[in-house]
């Protein structure tokens, strides 16, 4: 087997609320729907994207965890230095979205933070 692409598929509870926070995030858009939006991230373009929650769980058929309490994966982001790293930090709260771990440096080299967007999904933004 060999998948020619893959994407990320999550749940949310407002688009309007979603399409808002990414595009404040610089990501690119790929499309809205009255059932999900969709961004493209980074250079490869990998497609996310974010559907209404009762919509994914009614075509999947399984239940789906919740992010705040529950981390389904966490996406990490490159950054290119330490001061991108908090530049994150900078656009995401004023996003709307929340830091769970604050910029810092762990390991030898290694600078990053985590966050969670309106939904919960976390993403870890990572310089290294």
């Amino acid at each position: 087997m060999n998948p020619k692409k893959i994407w990320s598929n999550f749940t949310v509870n407002d688009l309007d609320r979603t399409t808002k926070f990414y595009t404040e995030l610089g990501f690119k858009p790929n499309g809205r729907s009255e059932d999900l939006t969709s961004f493209l991230i980074g250079e490869h373009n990998f497609v996310m994207h974010f559907f209404l929650e009762d919509k994914l769980k009614a075509n999947v058929e399984i239940e789906i965890s919740d992010a705040h309490l529950a981390n389904e994966i966490i996406f990490t982001l490159s950054a290119e230095s330490r001061d991108e790293v908090n530049d994150w930090e900078a656009a995401v709260l004023n996003a709307g979205g929340k830091i769970v771990s604050k910029p810092k440096a762990f390991g030898e080299g290694y600078y990053g933070c985590v966050f969670a967007d309106p939904d919960g999904h976390k993403f870890n933004v990572f310089y290294m």
